[in-house]
């Protein structure tokens, strides 16, 4: 038999056991702080009715997204977790409490060129807010709460949450008697940070057909700067002008009213102007995160509020606000970056039980003991000489080693070796569990370096 030469997707990415637990403790961080406001956890089918996916979608979903045949079924693979959600709701609105508050970490596929930081699947890690019909201003301001706890629990402190109001510059296009253009312009704008300013005043002319003073009085608008007191200030000079533009300044004010009192400091949140997101279905506060130290890595969490989440499924108004956290490549990028705590330990255990003699029973009895202490545990049941079992710990990259022969059955008590420091105590099988997670506690830290 030929044997296949084994490989991984480009696209695809495979982690080994100790990235993939730095992984999952991110992850962790995320289901507990979503948890903690009160958000149910949601798992949608990874396959889907493509008529259901493609309703909203067409021209760049459609190219991107992977279908196929089984039978009469034509099927596709799920792209994000907005339309799944979209397609939820409807489906059992008569059976949910609203607003409907989900936080979702899953996977989501599209068949896009694989490169640098961008696969072909990947996690993503979502939360929403679902109204029936109204959804009062109060969730926009949580939303970025939520995202401030976030990255907080992540450990880091440098990094700013973005927040814009799509009716402000709705608004402001009207005026200017460009409100036929004002999607062209918003994805246009959206590009400021990547290309510059010169390259969008080129864009807004030669693409978006606007005049030179048209360009140049939109890049004056979106280069307001200031502290958030004094942006709102300049923008106070632009109402009464358009109901739209008011309405928006008044959510705009209302949201980062709201964040105050939400506990977030005002040097990790700015009203910016230049916040558009370039999908069409955002309709009021828009949001993106970035890392201060770190703007290579583009924004790390982005999202805003719509007004109508399910229209191609249902005639029910479903307004909702939520964002989304690329997981996946926020991992790559930071591990690519060494900005991973390489001092939290990886292994799947924090000891490694290792039997002295061939009798497993009291060995057995130790790994369960520790375990109903909360530990993690690993039972090593090979028979192999000492110094084999010994590599097998540090390899495992297990923070104890907890030895168990003759003498320590007899004494009723077990040898614990710390495999950093090379430190070996004799003790209870309590003292060990109690040596053990004082010091895994001493040397607990944050997710993230900064």
């Amino acid at each position: 038999m030929d044997i296949i030469k084994p490989r991984t997707l480009s696209g695809f990415m495979e982690l080994l056991p100790g990235k993939q637990i730095q992984f999952e403790r991110m992850a962790q961080i995320l289901r507990t702080t979503y948890a903690s406001y009160g958000f149910a956890p949601l798992d949608t089918p990874i396959i889907e009715d493509a008529q259901i996916l493609l309703a909203k979608g067409g021209g760049e979903t459609e190219k991107q997204i992977y279908r196929f045949q089984k039978g009469d079924s034509d099927l596709a693979l799920r792209f994000d977790l907005t339309v799944p959600l979209a397609k939820y709701v409807a489906l059992h609105a008569n059976e949910l409490a609203f607003p409907f508050r989900r936080f979702q970490i899953s996977k989501v596929y599209r068949g896009e060129r694989a490169q640098r930081g961008r696969f072909r699947e990947f996690y993503q890690a979502d939360i929403d807010i679902i109204g029936d019909g109204k959804l009062d201003i109060l969730n926009e301001a949580e939303i970025p709460a939520i995202i401030y706890k976030v990255f907080k629990g992540f450990g880091l402190s440098r990094f700013q949450i973005r927040v814009n109001n799509r009716k402000i510059l709705n608004g402001f296009y009207a005026m200017n008697e460009l409100a036929e253009k004002s999607g062209d312009i918003m994805r246009s704008v959206d590009k400021l940070d990547k290309i510059g300013a010169e390259k969008v005043r080129a864009i807004l002319v030669e693409t978006c057909g606007l005049s030179e003073a048209q360009a140049e009085e939109i890049l004056k608008f979106i280069a307001i700067r200031g502290t958030n007191a004094e942006v709102l200030a300049a923008l106070e000079g632009y109402a009464g002008r358009n109901e739209i533009f008011d309405a928006g300044l008044a959510e705009l004010k209302a949201v980062t009213s709201n964040l105050a009192a939400f506990g977030v400091p005002e040097e990790n949140f700015a009203v910016d102007l230049t916040i558009a997101r370039g999908l069409d279905y955002y309709t009021g506060t828009v949001y993106e995160t970035t890392l201060l130290d770190h703007p290579e890595i583009g924004s790390v969490c982005s999202g805003g509020r719509y007004d109508d989440l399910a229209g191609y499924y249902t005639e029910k108004k479903l307004p909702g606000v939520g964002i989304s956290i690329g997981l996946t490549r926020l991992f790559y990028v930071l591990d690519e970056q060494k900005l991973l705590n390489p001092e939290l330990p990886t292994a799947p255990a924090d000891a490694l039980v290792l039997p002295m003699g061939s009798e497993p029973g009291s060995a057995i009895a130790l790994a369960e003991a520790l375990r109903s202490e909360g530990l993690r545990v690993q039972l090593y049941g090979e028979q192999k000489k000492f110094k084999q079992k010994m590599a097998y710990a540090d390899k495992l990259g297990v923070p104890f080693a907890v030895l168990l022969g003759e003498d320590e059955i007899a004494a009723g008590k077990c040898s614990v070796k710390n495999m950093r420091t090379g430190e070996q105590i004799t003790v209870t099988p309590a003292e060990a569990a109690a040596h053990i997670k004082e010091t895994l506690s001493a040397n607990d830290g944050p997710v993230i370096l900064e």
